[in-house]
């Protein structure tokens, strides 16, 4: 079974020194190369989960907050994701096409679309293993609220702030 390397192996590959305490990254670099290791760890387990259960991480954290808020509106799921609608369009049609969720319109306003999950969305909401947020749940709990709530607070904090230079 291929196994990852570490960093310095990998330097060490190529005639580069290790990352060593006289030879940090520094902090941002540091802070980037952990988002970007936690961005390749989610495209990978949402690909496993794509084949295992066939959606995406980011199709299944919409399909959570359907079952969660049941007839809620495109506009809300982009509110609570904090994207733009358009980003959930796409998602949203592959979802109701592959019959996960259903679309209909607003009873007060025909124009806003308002989903609900379909008994197969249903299935694929009550998953709990293998999984993003199983393995999230287990990183959580394995740390003191304190520092879940820091984290929280960086990962919010430089969203902001890489949305407002976009």
């Amino acid at each position: 079974m291929h196994r990852m390397r570490s960093a310095n192996e990998a330097l060490a590959g190529h005639g580069i020194g290790p990352v060593t305490p006289d030879r940090p990254l520094g902090d941002v670099l540091e802070f980037m190369r952990a988002l970007w290791g936690i961005n390749h760890a989610l495209e990978s387990t949402s690909r496993r989960m794509k084949a295992r259960y066939g959606v995406t991480g980011p199709e299944r954290m919409v399909v959570r907050l359907v079952g969660r808020y049941p007839g809620i509106s495109a506009g809300d799921l982009a509110r609570i994701l904090l994207v733009h609608p358009s980003t959930l369009t796409g998602l949203l049609k592959r979802l109701a096409a592959r019959g996960i969720v259903k679309r209909h319109a607003d009873a007060i306003d025909a124009r806003r679309a308002l989903f609900l999950l379909t008994a197969k969305g249903a299935t694929v909401d009550g998953v709990k293993r293998e999984t993003v947020e199983a393995a999230i749940t287990i990183a959580l709990d394995s740390l003191p609220e304190r520092d879940v709530r820091a984290a929280a607070a960086v990962l919010q904090r430089l969203t902001r702030v890489l949305e407002a230079k976009a």
